[in-house]
């Protein structure tokens, strides 16, 4: 096992080598963050910069998680402001709601690249992005942007298994999107919302849950929708939890608290668009 994982990560870093230089979009996500640290190790960190955006849909720790990264292991990184809001469909929330917003971001993070004389973009979309419904990576194929991850074939297990054999903490992180995907499609995005789910979805982090999403219904009186892992359903049963969650959401301004019954799922949102 080893020596295939072993195997896979080199066949990475000779994608990633004739570019010579690259920026990378850089969430501080499991995917990004073995990104980087290929790219550092075949270009070598003085031709490696990290970009993250700083944005209403990105929680703080996400943006600290990145900025800890890089400086653990000597890359680059700069920090832009970016503005989702003011992107044209974000906040009325289409299907492909992710198409204009990853296309205005990725033409922001571009253009700073080229300023440092960096023509090369690399993302971190990875090969099992292609079997959900992924709208951004239209904006990626259009812009030119480069997604060694999907190129070299690795799906999300592969790169764990090459974050551990690394022993890169990421390996065991669990997987995130933007808090944009919170939202039912259709339904309008507000500050207000994103705000809601951060501060919802970190007080269950406080408590030990990790693989979670709290998702917002409604457009006045809003209901949280709570997945965790099937496993820590039960967790529920207990007054105590159930008792500071439902105090701590309705403070938060939920109206109604609920559990989702299925689980923690990525994507559950797209579910409606097969129905």
């Amino acid at each position: 096992m080893c020596e295939e994982v072993k195997a896979k990560y080199e066949k990475l870093l000779e994608v990633i080598r004739p570019y010579g230089r690259a920026a990378i979009a850089f969430s501080g996500g499991v995917d990004s963050t073995l990104l980087a640290y290929a790219a550092a190790e075949a270009l070598g960190r003085e031709n490696v910069v990290c970009v993250t955006a700083r944005a209403r849909s990105f929680p703080a720790r996400e943006v600290q998680d990145a900025v800890d990264f890089c400086m653990d292991h000597g890359i680059s990184l700069t920090i832009i402001d970016f503005d989702e809001f003011s992107v044209e469909g974000f906040s009325a929330n289409p299907p492909d709601r992710c198409y204009y917003c990853k296309h205005a971001l990725l033409i922001k993070i571009k253009a700073l690249a080229e300023n440092e004389g960096i023509g090369i973009l690399f993302e971190g979309s990875n090969a099992d992005d292609q079997y959900d419904h992924r709208p951004g990576m239209r904006a990626v194929l259009e812009l030119g942007v480069k997604s060694p991850l999907c190129e070299t074939g690795l799906a999300k297990k592969d790169i764990r298994d090459i974050l551990k054999m690394l022993d890169l903490q990421a390996w065991e992180k669990p997987s995130f999107a933007c808090l944009a995907t919170r939202v039912p499609y259709g339904e309008e995005i507000t500050s207000e919302k994103l705000v809601m789910v951060e501060k919802a979805e970190q007080f269950l982090f406080n408590r030990g849950f990790e693989n979670l999403r709290v998702r917002v219904h409604g457009e006045e009186c809003f209901i949280a929708r709570i997945e965790v892992l099937p496993e820590e359903l039960s967790r529920f049963s207990g007054a105590a939890l159930r008792s500071e969650t439902v105090i701590y959401f309705t403070s938060l301004g939920f109206a109604w608290v609920a559990l989702d019954l299925t689980g923690y799922r990525t994507g559950s949102m797209n579910e409606a668009l097969r129905l």
